[in-house]
């Protein structure tokens, strides 16, 4: 995947960044506190944790979305200020136009960004036919699968060439096969011309519950705490690429790796599930 020239250095940096909202009830809410995370240049890193623990957020930092109460966020070396440049965000919920079609809902990035309408036409052409939609480009959303429809968020979001891609839990209103086709689909897009997956500079942060997901797609599975979130441990996956996303999933290197980042995660699943049912008492 094709992405823009950036200065050496790591491509996100949280340092000790702490987010507190203002609850309806006047109180304050941490959500992530003294969060160091590191992500480099075409390194694709899967993060987990119990629900509600902070993930989402981190991601909204990193994005600019949302400001740190506490601590650094800095991308490409920079503190973060509002948007930054080069950054694609990829939500759980498809934000594909109801009334364009699929050619029309990839080209609105280009558009958007100062695009002529044939360049940017030709532009998601292009990506339109690399998620594999070629003959579907003048379908409307409601004429596609779910599957279909997050190909095309896939592609509104890669169109852009981002440098940093995020991406909250994309995959997880699809079935079980259609998971396990995106999940592939997505390897090869990032992987894009080089036969060793190493993402050609672009840098992946992907939130999700399910873990055997984390560990087909990362190099490096970040385990949360509980609420309120911090990095408890981080896991290389020695896993070559490129990945079969179903294949891998039945060597023994698969299961050794998912049960040592289990162990760790089971420990503040536990911890999460307590406090609700105290919460609940």
């Amino acid at each position: 995947m094709p992405t823009q020239a950036e200065p050496d250095g790591p491509a996100i940096e949280l340092r000790d960044a702490t987010k507190r909202f203002r609850s309806s009830s006047g109180g304050v809410h941490t959500a992530v506190r003294n969060l160091d995370l590191t992500v480099r240049a075409g390194e694709f890193v899967a993060v987990v944790g119990p629900t509600g623990c902070g993930k989402s957020t981190t991601l909204s930092l990193v994005s600019g979305l949302e400001p740190p109460s506490a601590g650094e966020v800095l991308v490409h070396g920079r503190p973060v200020e509002g948007i930054p440049a080069g950054v694609g965000y990829m939500f759980q919920n498809d934000a594909v136009l109801p009334w364009r079609t699929v050619l029309d809902n990839v080209a609105a990035g280009p558009r958007y960004r100062g695009a002529a309408k044939r360049q940017a036409r030709e532009q998601a052409r292009d990506w339109v036919r690399r998620v594999g939609l070629g003959d579907f480009e003048s379908y409307y959303p409601h004429q596609l699968s779910g599957g279909m429809r997050k190909r095309v968020a896939l592609a509104q979001t890669l169109v852009n060439e981002p440098s940093i891609l995020l991406m909250d839990e994309p995959f997880s209103a699809l079935d079980v096969q259609t998971r396990g086709l995106m999940q592939d689909e997505l390897l090869r897009l990032w992987a894009g011309d080089d036969p060793l997956g190493e993402g050609g500079g672009a840098a992946v942060v992907f939130v999700t519950h399910d873990l055997e997901e984390a560990v087909v797609l990362g190099d490096r599975v970040v385990v949360m705490t509980a609420s309120p979130a911090t990095v408890k441990a981080v896991f290389d996956v020695p896993l070559e690429r490129p990945r079969d996303a179903e294949e891998i999933r039945l060597t023994p290197e698969f299961l050794e790796i998912y049960r040592e980042v289990w162990e760790s995660l089971r420990e503040e699943v536990q911890i999460a599930r307590e406090r609700g049912a105290g919460n609940a008492a």
